[in-house]
């Protein structure tokens, strides 16, 4: 798709006529055929206003008017995607993405969003790239009426004033209780309704849902371990009978939080380890009695999905995990944007950053996990992430953009399904390099936006 890209000049107060008049560069003038004094609609985000156009000789240039300008939170020479209706004289600058972040350190002006704040920086530096608005906005700022939100965005250092509604939503919140809270969900559906705004990653995935969704894909069926919603100590004893090992993983629990390892001994005794900061707690049972006793209150306070435990790949006696970074891009289809092996860290069992572990290139843990069914394992990890983030898009509801898929290989060269994060971390998926450039995950979303958005 040829876009059209043009810098947006803002026109000083003392220079405008009465009536609001944009000038547009003369050759894109000629090419909608509009002519000179010709009243149009000019929109941005939900925002409009009637004006009237002049040609100006300058190339790939939109003039508009301070007083409009300052309304709609434009900034003097970004460069925004430009496209005319002629079916509805309208002019439309774009696209306007609004981030929805969990919170602002107002007492942190070089870092408003915390850990996020170079993620931030990178969005808005991708935007002027790619010919795109961005603003960030809390939960604390939304709400389900009214044309404007009040957001921040970069203009040598962190603003915050008032913007249109956004054409895109990208749901950064980092909990489940922000994106249930009644003002979010209202003002999603208030800009869904007023401006057909597109809203992507819009809620996190639970274990159980993901899992049943993707048994319903006979294709899928292969990459995915035995995997059940933990209903009773019964069902816990024949998963342990049945498997050497066995996790109980949280369903709505992120960054190892919570997993918990039961490994059979060969006397029939159990070995239970709980992933904590310091690495594995660690509990011995008799028996399978011993064992159910223990867990029958965990198991009535905290929803568990109980897996199938794996003989993974490992480097140096630690075991070893994928994560693919999965995103949709500037087509709508989806596409690998990276994926990394995850080493686990001394005294760990789960290869999460947060619980110590390591990232390296897959080539390299493949090549020090000297295991012969390592060989084709990239090529392997490539094909089940983008058929299982295909799976995702089919049967379960929700728009998605991004998926942070975890994936094991097992000693016999097996690819096998782990879990599957709709909130990716961006410390998770960060690049290798230590480059400060824009990272390609990021560039992606804004390419994503634009398509979506139809510009």
């Amino acid at each position: 798709m040829k876009r059209t890209k043009v810098k947006i000049q803002i026109q000083p107060a003392g220079l405008q006529t009465d009536d609001p008049t944009i000038m547009l560069s003369d050759s894109l003038v000629k090419r909608w055929k509009l002519t000179a004094q010709s009243s149009l609609q000019l929109r941005f985000g939900s925002a409009k206003h009637e004006v009237k156009v002049t040609p100006l000789s300058q190339a790939g240039v939109l003039r508009i008017p301070d007083s409009i300008a300052a309304k709609w939170g434009l900034v003097h020479g970004i460069p925004l995607c430009l496209h005319y209706k002629s079916s509805t004289r309208s002019l439309h600058i774009g696209p306007l993405i609004g981030v929805m972040v969990s919170r602002v350190h107002a007492g942190s002006p070089e870092r408003p969003f915390g850990a996020v704040t170079s993620f931030c920086r990178e969005m808005d530096d991708a935007c002027r790239l790619y010919g795109a608005a961005v603003y960030f906005v809390t939960p604390d700022e939304v709400n389900g009426h009214g044309e404007t939100v009040r957001g921040w965005h970069y203009a040598g250092k962190w603003i915050k004033r008032a913007f249109p509604l956004p054409h895109i939503i990208y749901n950064r919140l980092t909990s489940r209780k922000l994106e249930n809270r009644a003002n979010v969900q209202q003002f999603i559906r208030h800009a869904k309704t007023q401006n057909q705004a597109v809203l992507f990653n819009e809620k996190y995935l639970n274990k159980t849902e993901v899992f049943d969704a993707l048994r319903k894909e006979s294709s899928l069926q292969v990459y995915l371990p035995e995997s059940h919603l933990l209903h009773n100590v019964q069902q816990l004893k024949m998963m342990c009978t049945k498997y050497n090992t066995v996790f109980l993983k949280p369903i709505t629990g992120s960054l190892g939080k919570g997993i918990i390892r039961i490994k059979r001994k060969i006397d029939g005794g159990f070995i239970c380890q709980f992933a904590n900061r310091s690495g594995a707690s660690k509990l011995t049972f008799g028996n399978s009695g011993q064992l159910a006793n223990a867990f029958i209150k965990k198991i009535k306070r905290q929803r568990y999905q109980i897996q199938q435990g794996l003989s993974l790949i490992s480097v140096g006696g630690r075991p070893v995990d994928f994560r693919a970074l999965v995103q949709l891009n500037d087509v709508g289809q989806w596409s690998i944007t990276s994926i990394v092996a995850r080493t686990a860290g001394g005294h760990h069992f789960v290869s999460n950053l947060a619980r110590g572990g390591s990232l390296s290139t897959v080539r390299e843990a493949l090549a020090r996990s000297n295991s012969t069914s390592a060989s084709g394992g990239a090529l392997k990890l490539r094909r089940a992430a983008l058929a299982i983030a295909k799976g995702i898009e089919s049967q379960i509801t929700g728009h998605f953009a991004e998926l942070g898929i975890d994936l094991a290989l097992d000693t016999q060269g097996k690819v096998w399904l782990l879990e599957v994060n709709s909130k990716p971390s961006k410390e998770d998926n960060t690049a290798l390099s230590t480059s400060r450039a824009i990272r390609p995950s990021v560039k992606k979303v804004v390419q994503y936006s634009r398509y979506a958005a139809k510009f």
